[in-house]
């Protein structure tokens, strides 16, 4: 069966990541709208409140996301060491300041750009501006007027782990490389020490354990990254004229491949997965502010509103592109993947988000 679905879409590889990536991106803008979701929200409830359960499900779906990716792999869909986040390169100083400036931002934007995607798709205005901003953003730090000054700051600071006997920059590497283990059985290891270790600290908490809508958001999260990783997986062809990349939700630079693909859609056959899931999750937004009758249009509430969120897009679209991923894009989506760049990345966003909150309460106390 498996052999069968493969088939099917490699002969039409177009059309399933197509319309395969939208009706994924929309189960998961919907599960973010109807649970509220928000991995900014959730270092504020800490920070505020004590109350951790929302970065909890934010955790809990990485967890999902790596048992998903390494099931995957096991039955040989989709090999996740070849993806991009894991490559041999660890670009160190890009993930440590990517993952502040992000995390600085999407403080600053009121939230990172999935929870923007879906208050856009509700009727925010002021989202889809910070969404926009974003985007351009984006596309200036990859190879516009902020490329050249990207590869100056972080193009040599790198770490080569092959010089160091390291195939990958996986967490299973370092403890073969490190103990002599057979590379499958250390990764399988590594693999029960992070999401052992990340369920540990989830279901650990008796009010996590008895908030069905959190635990609910954190494993629909997960299977929807790991839905993302099997579509990408399946679609991949040797000897295909223009291959699939191996990929998932991720949300930053396909703000900029959206921006690019309504600028230029004639040029294009299909609009690509990343196009498409960036507008599954507005589109998720959608359904589920009309699920919950909360359909409206917002903007910002004054000048200051509005370049606050303009400062903080332009932020998380440097942040984004110089980290190579968001909170769902490093912090799922790579980290599933047990790469060390996604896990420093992941470990600067919090940082950065606990910056941003601790800079907009003096900037309250100060008013």
């Amino acid at each position: 069966m498996l052999e069968t679905l493969r088939e099917m879409v490699i002969d039409s590889p177009g059309f399933y990541i197509t319309w395969g990536g939208l009706l994924i991106a929309t189960a998961l803008g919907y599960i973010v709208y109807i649970t509220n979701f928000c991995t900014m929200g959730s270092i504020s409830d800490m920070l505020s409140f004590g109350d951790k359960r929302r970065f909890r499900s934010w955790l809990l779906a990485t967890a999902t996301a790596m048992l998903g990716l390494a099931w995957l792999q096991n039955i040989g869909v989709a090999d996740y060491r070849t993806s991009m986040y894991m490559d041999p390169n660890l670009t160190w100083l890009a993930n440590v300041a990517g993952g502040l400036i992000f995390g600085f931002g999407m403080v600053l934007a009121g939230g990172c750009i999935t929870r923007n995607l879906v208050r856009a798709g509700s009727g925010d205005l002021r989202s889809g501006f910070v969404l926009l901003v974003a985007g351009l953003f984006a596309y200036m730090t990859i190879g516009g007027l902020l490329g050249p000054l990207r590869v100056a700051i972080f193009g040599n600071a790198t770490i080569d782990l092959a010089a160091m006997g390291m195939e990958k920059q996986g967490f299973g590497d370092v403890i073969a490389r490190l103990t002599g283990m057979d590379l499958t059985q250390s990764t399988w290891i590594a693999l029960a020490i992070l999401a052992g270790g990340l369920l540990l600290y989830c279901f650990k908490d008796a009010g996590f354990r008895k908030s069905p809508t959190h635990i609910f958001a954190g494993v629909g999260i997960g299977l929807c990254v790991t839905a993302g990783w099997m579509l990408t997986g399946l679609a991949q062809d040797d000897f295909a004229d223009v291959p699939v990349a191996l990929a998932s939700m991720s949300f930053v630079r396909p703000a900029g491949d959206t921006v690019n693909y309504l600028m230029r859609a004639t040029a294009y056959e299909t609009p690509g997965f990343n196009v498409m899931t960036f507008a599954g999750v507005l589109l998720g937004g959608f359904i589920g502010a009309l699920s919950k009758d909360k359909l409206a249009l917002s903007t910002f509430a004054d000048k200051s509103d509005t370049l606050r969120n303009i400062f903080g897009a332009a932020l998380m679209g440097i942040g984004g592109v110089v980290a190579l991923g968001c909170t769902v894009g490093q912090g799922v989506t790579g980290f599933s993947t047990l790469a060390i760049g996604s896990g420093i990345t992941l470990i600067f966003i919090i940082l950065g988000g606990v910056i941003g909150i601790k800079y907009m309460e003096w900037v309250a106390m100060r008013d």
